[in-house]
């Protein structure tokens, strides 16, 4: 199936891309298959390296570039301790996007601005904006509440517009956007496009096991929290056997079930136990984390790919955002956008225009 022609919007204009829609990069989610998928149908495909070494990224970028010819990007950690070498390897491959779950340093946006690569970091509060937009960022993508993974609880409504009016660049709305119809309403909110995470994990091109895209279809409104119990910081994702079991136990408890997962994770991670416990506390931003959520966040990674790669419900988390609780169906990812672009333009045709008048 063709997509439709696209809305042409800041964004599009920026990084090339015949629609104003992202594919957020996701840990263990996001690799080539869905990437290049992503970006054939005209949105802009974000490979996820944070669970990638420096070559297992090498190989991933070089995969997607062998898949289309459209521009894609790849996010990164600011605070790896590869970051520079990853930043070379980006600009070495010509990848034209450069993403960032945490804002990157000034340097480190010069670095990559001066060899023509566009950075996008991602924020949860107006502030953040404003600070990576002075510091030289040429877009940012708002995540709202809604959004899964970690998130904040101001609403994508409320924060968006907040953003929008608080920077002079391309501003990217994130969390609760799934159809045209929240494409429709992003843009009247003055955003340049919207990105999506849960609705891209929902995809035929995605590398999700059957059984773990079976749970989040299944998933109702209900059936999606957010909780601190994995690592300390609020974390959005589905119930599951492990949420509830972490949500029910006290600190002791919570510990003995840490240190057990963490037994059986350190063994496919290859980590020693005092680099599983710097990882955690190097992920505490701040905040006051028990011992059981120290080697918890250092497992994250681990507890990810437990359910997104190796389709074990009962030992991982699923991050996921709100929309999982609407969505029914495994489109491809060219059917999706798509039937993502021509309920747009249909809503925007159906809009009752001076009807006020």
């Amino acid at each position: 199936m063709t997509a439709t022609s696209g809305i042409e919007t800041p964004l599009t204009r920026l990084v090339g891309v015949r629609h104003p829609l992202v594919q957020t990069g996701m840990g263990w989610v996001a690799g080539p298959r869905l990437v290049s998928a992503a970006a054939n149908a005209g949105a802009l495909g974000i490979l996820a390296s944070a669970t990638m070494t420096v070559e297992q990224l090498r190989a991933a970028v070089r995969e997607v570039k062998s898949r289309t010819d459209a521009p894609f990007g790849v996010n990164l950690r600011a605070d790896a301790g590869d970051a520079a070498e990853r930043v070379r390897l980006v600009v070495a491959e010509g990848v034209r996007v450069a993403s960032f779950a945490l804002a990157p340093s000034r340097e480190l946006i010069a670095r990559l601005k001066d060899a023509g690569v566009v950075v996008i970091p991602s924020v949860g509060a107006r502030r953040h904006a404003e600070k990576v937009a002075a510091w030289g960022a040429d877009a940012v993508v708002v995540q709202g509440g809604e959004g899964g993974g970690h998130t904040g609880n101001v609403a994508t409504t409320v924060l968006l517009p907040q953003v929008v009016d608080a920077v002079d660049i391309p501003v990217i709305a994130a969390g609760g956007f799934f159809d045209g119809r929240g494409l429709v309403a992003a843009l009247a909110y003055g955003a340049a496009g919207v990105a999506m995470g849960t609705r891209f994990l929902l995809t035929s091109d995605s590398t999700v096991p059957p059984a773990v895209q079976a749970r989040y279809l299944a998933a109702a409104a209900k059936d999606i929290t957010v909780t601190t119990k994995v690592d300390g910081l609020p974390h959005r994702m589905l119930r599951s056997e492990l949420v509830e079991a972490l949500e029910r136990s006290g600190r002791g408890t919570a510990l003995l079930r840490a240190v057990r997962h963490a037994a059986s994770f350190r063994k496919l991670s290859g980590l020693s136990w005092a680099q599983m416990v710097r990882d955690g506390l190097a992920m505490k931003h701040g905040k006051d984390l028990s011992w059981s959520q120290v080697l918890l966040a250092a497992n994250t990674p681990m507890l990810l790919k437990a359910s997104m790669v190796e389709g074990r419900t009962d030992l991982g988390v699923m991050a996921s955002g709100q929309v999982a609780g609407v969505i029914e169906d495994l489109p491809s990812c060219a059917e999706l956008v798509d039937r993502i672009m021509t309920e747009a333009r249909r809503t925007l045709a159906g809009l009752p225009m001076g009807a006020a008048d």
